[in-house]
């Protein structure tokens, strides 16, 4: 995923394949559907989507191979592009009035206002639509239309090191008190080891922030105004803070950036950090002896919660003739026995009921799924957005130096109103 959870772009066997880093799998024009005619004077719908992992373009040719044996006065062309181009692709092709029929990316809105999408219950049957997450719905909505089909997830839980917790006597958290108990005790093991491992640097600040302040009743704000600088955003802040000035956190938080610690997670020398489905698959690559469970987050009063993120796809009004083959190839894409291997293929979470129900018996999967109906995102819709995702990363971190916690929010709150 690379829009603003890009994060998820980067699982043993349990789900599937270590997702690999974009690989640029550009198709030069359309390709890997039957002939542009749509067989017989059929419907063609153009699908552009972009490339997950070296699988993606794979994946989707059975996916396509699949769907048109069913429907064979329809046919598919595919185009992959990587992510780095996937923007500028879109764009040109919007310009020039050549937008494809079905777009697998993450934004949405923008297309939405400017009347160029369908509302997803115009090209999809009510089960199709019944069976995604609400709040996966609800995320993918514009003035309470839904524009974007929910397409992959992530969410977030709490990885813990099961043999250091033990040695240090501790127990897995479900409040932010327990959490500084226990991470308290396992910094105390010494040895470089940190009891929580939080990364505060510009990587993925504003996804650290939301883990906390959400997790304290927080919020960033919606679609209509971004709110940082809040009481309820400060009680997070005041708890990042406590937790590093208390010695529960590894040194130089605010600096730490979190791909390189989750590495040292997965080197044994972290006691508890927050990780993504794919953070299974590492530890499964680089140091499958870890003794290690996966729960939910801790939150102020142990209430679920869990930071979602979630790709789209979306379909452009190009010709009314071709709303109903949209329709016949969502449904038939999202149907679990083809939606749920193409999601485990590339370490992702289904948004749909039916396809968290078909992973239930995944072990490891368990607390991911179980938080998803829970699960709270970024105001996507904001054009704000994007400068407060900018501020988060660049002035959060200032927590662990001592700056006052309501400094910071007021700080990042200026950037974002300042555009």
């Amino acid at each position: 995923m690379r829009h603003t959870g890009r994060d998820t772009r980067r699982a043993g066997a349990i789900i599937a394949i270590t997702l690999a880093t974009t690989t640029g799998l550009t198709a030069c024009g359309f390709g890997g559907g039957t002939d542009d005619g749509g067989g017989d004077g059929g419907t063609t719908l153009d699908l552009l989507v972009p490339s997950y992992s070296d699988a993606t373009q794979g994946l989707w040719e059975d996916v396509i191979a699949g769907f048109e044996a069913e429907n064979p006065e329809v046919a598919v062309n595919l185009q992959v592009e990587s992510w780095d181009n996937l923007e500028s692709v879109i764009a040109t092709k919007i310009q020039g009035g050549q937008a494809p029929d079905i777009y697998n990316g993450g934004p949405f809105a923008g297309f939405a206002a400017d009347e160029l999408l369908y509302p997803v219950e115009d090209v999809t049957s009510d089960e199709t639509y019944a069976d995604f997450q609400d709040s996966f719905l609800t995320n993918a909505q514009v003035d309470g239309v839904t524009y974007g089909l929910p397409f992959i997830a992530s969410a977030r839980a709490l990885f813990v090191n099961d043999a250091l917790l033990e040695q240090a006597g501790a127990e897995v958290p479900t409040t932010w008190d327990e959490l500084v108990e226990s991470a308290k005790k396992v910094s105390a093991l010494g040895g470089g080891v940190a009891g929580y491992g939080m990364p505060l640097g510009s990587e993925e600040a504003q996804a650290e922030a939301a883990v906390w302040l959400w997790g304290g009743g927080g919020t960033f704000g919606d679609a209509e105004e971004i709110t940082i600088d809040t009481p309820e955003n400060l009680a997070g802040a005041e708890f990042i803070q406590r937790m590093v000035t208390e010695g529960a956190t590894q040194a130089d938080a605010g600096s730490t950036d979190r791909t390189p610690l989750l590495d040292i997670f997965v080197q044994g020398k972290i006691g508890m950090q927050v990780g993504l489905p794919p953070t299974v698959g590492q530890i499964a690559e680089n140091n499958p002896a870890l003794e290690y469970s996966v729960h939910p987050i801790p939150t102020q009063d142990g209430s679920p919660f869990t930071l979602g993120v979630a790709d789209h796809l979306m379909a452009f009004q190009n010709d009314g003739d071709k709303q109903e083959a949209i329709a016949a190839f969502f449904d038939y894409f999202y149907a679990a026995d083809v939606y749920v291997p193409w999601v485990q293929a590339e370490g992702f979470l289904p948004t749909t009921k039916t396809g968290s129900d078909a992973l239930g018996d995944e072990e490891a999967l368990a607390p991911f799924l179980e938080v998803l109906p829970d699960a709270q995102f970024y105001p996507n819709a904001n054009p704000k957005w994007s400068a407060a995702d900018s501020a988060f990363k660049a002035l959060f971190g200032q927590l662990a130096t001592g700056k006052p916690a309501a400094d910071v929010l007021a700080e990042i709150q200026a950037q974002v109103d300042a555009g």
